[in-house]
């Protein structure tokens, strides 16, 4: 099974770091940083620190895993996590020097369910997790920086 692991990056200022994803054909849309598990990584956290490290140039802390989802032969693991510095154009991920992937853009969003909102963050299931979550006050405590 394929295994992906994605980042939740709560800011200082209570914002969410995204990454605003824009193919030619395809309308705009949102992707929590993150990628693919790879054999060499020792664990899952592991795989998320280089993700979070190839995307962001950001190192993080991650608090707690968030929600998992599967399909067919993939599973997704979101993880919570607070950041507190980052650098978009020290990233190293191979995905930025290949052609034809589009334009990968870093935004901090409001973590509200209005900034939730004001975006097509995929895949859905995690936008609505994350908006439950806010509703319930389940995102803010102990993630502050």
């Amino acid at each position: 099974m394929i295994e992906r692991v994605r980042a939740v990056l709560v800011t200082a200022d209570a914002t969410m770091l995204v990454i605003r994803r824009t193919k030619p054909g395809i309308p705009v849309y949102w992707v929590l940083p993150g990628g693919g598990v790879e054999e060499s990584d020792e664990s899952r956290e592991a795989a998320l620190h280089r993700e979070i490290h190839e995307e962001v140039a950001g190192k993080a802390d991650i608090i707690r895993l968030l929600h998992t989802m599967e399909f067919d032969d993939e599973r997704q693991l979101f993880y919570l996590a607070r950041i507190a510095r980052w650098s978009f154009e020290d990233r190293t991920g191979p995905e930025f020097s290949a052609e034809g992937r589009g334009e990968y853009a870093l935004e901090e969003i409001p973590l509200t369910v209005e900034g939730l909102d004001g975006i097509d963050l995929k895949p859905e299931e995690i936008a609505h997790v994350l908006r439950g979550a806010i509703r319930a006050g389940g995102l803010g405590a102990g993630v502050v920086v």
